[in-house]
């Protein structure tokens, strides 16, 4: 399995089976970004490499487990991992008792290799790499191969992107993350279009009401920003400050969910205990102190503040250390997705996951549903709260 990109109205593989990292390009900037496959992949493009090459040819058969654990220095689950990788291609048959016998080539029938495009914001940024890898884990298994593209959430680049698709003519589906979801989308022409070509589109993350027929793996963002101020509430916080994106449909939602609850529970609230930024002023936020600092004056009065994703609530954890305010001693601060950012801020901070519910797997097993003509719905994606020190 690999990524493609899409040049000159050609599909060209960018990687060879026996390469450690995947190299995927920006269609726009060339931009190279590198992408890390699971090591049960690497290792099961590795042996499928040498099963074609005929380098087993002599006794048709695979090393031992133990032998391969020796010899990609992997553990003993891995290489069953890849190896079952091997018997769903039919490259392979296991035997208990005797090992892995590989398979008449001449007789093993090759299934039509489905192309899926994946469209989203980012590719190495935040929790992307997460998605793509799960996205991956299911279409490698199902004889896809995803075609990656990003959009840097800009909606001209997305109108790029969806012109490229539409000039694929073995495109077999798109996964989508939607550009700017919160605000009108000048795209849903092509949307459109690849619709009526009976190009199924799976979104992950937001939707758009104009294309109500195609189904979507959402968060359930609003739930979310009810869960977080209750768990402050409970903590005895009564003034609660919030960090909410405006051109992303999540912010929206995570502040609808914020907002009501702070109602619902008698708590004082106005325009100046919010921030709200988008996606333009958001590397100012990230990597500049002057776009940080703008945040302070809403925190004033406050014991608690919501972000709206764990980047930015580390940037501003980092930030809030470095002038002396305690966390969580002066002020409290939670957040979304349970990502590395959380993981790695001192403190660590609190902030809510979607455990199992991976959005990328979960939209990558309706799209083969999809594909297989199988009955499928539109997924919610619940919150889990995980405590740490920020709070």
């Amino acid at each position: 399995m690999s990524f493609y990109t899409k040049q000159n109205n050609l599909l060209i593989k960018l990687d060879k089976t026996i390469q450690i990292y995947y190299t995927v390009y920006n269609i726009f900037d060339m931009k190279e970004v590198l992408f890390m496959p699971p090591k049960y992949k690497i290792i099961a493009d590795k042996l499928k490499n040498d099963i074609i090459n005929d380098v087993y040819n002599d006794k048709m058969m695979l090393p031992t487990e133990q032998e391969l654990c020796n010899k990609f220095e992997a553990s003993r689950q891995t290489i069953r991992q890849a190896l079952s990788i091997l018997v769903s291609d039919g490259l392979i048959e296991r035997k208990q008792g005797s090992g892995s016998h590989i398979c008449d080539l001449s007789k093993v029938s090759q299934k039509s290799l489905r192309v899926i495009a994946v469209v989203t914001s980012y590719i190495s940024d935040y929790i992307f790499p997460s998605i793509l890898r799960e996205i991956e884990n299911v279409l490698s298994v199902n004889n896809c191969t995803p075609l990656l593209f990003a959009t840097q959430n800009q909606v001209w680049n997305e109108r790029k992107v969806l012109k490229n698709l539409l000039s694929i003519d073995n495109l077999n589906g798109v996964l989508v993350e939607g550009t700017k979801s919160s605000l009108p989308n000048p795209n849903i022409d092509l949307y459109k279009k690849l619709i009526a070509k009976n190009i199924p589109i799976v979104f992950l993350h937001s939707n758009y009401p104009e294309l109500s027929e195609c189904y979507s793996v959402l968060e359930d963002n609003y739930s979310g920003g009810q869960m977080l101020v209750n768990y402050l509430y409970d903590k005895g916080h009564r003034k609660i400050a919030g960090i909410f994106k405006n051109d992303d449909i999540q912010g929206y939602k995570r502040y609808s969910g914020y907002i009501d609850t702070l109602r619902n529970l008698n708590l004082q609230f106005d325009d100046s205990q919010i921030f709200w930024y988008n996606t333009e002023f958001k590397n100012q936020l990230i990597h500049n102190n002057k776009g940080i600092e703008q945040i302070l004056p809403i925190l004033d009065g406050c014991t608690a503040v919501i972000c709206y994703n764990d980047e930015i609530a580390s940037r501003l954890v980092n930030h809030l250390n470095k002038i002396g305010i305690k966390i969580p001693d002066d002020l409290s601060i939670v957040s979304f997705d349970n990502s590395q950012y959380s993981e790695l801020s001192i403190p660590r901070i609190t902030s809510l996951s979607h455990g199992i519910h991976n959005i990328g797997r979960t939209a990558s097993k309706i799209m083969i549903k999809l594909l297989n003509h199988e009955k499928c719905s539109s997924e919610l994606a619940p919150w889990t709260l995980i405590e740490k020190e920020s709070s």
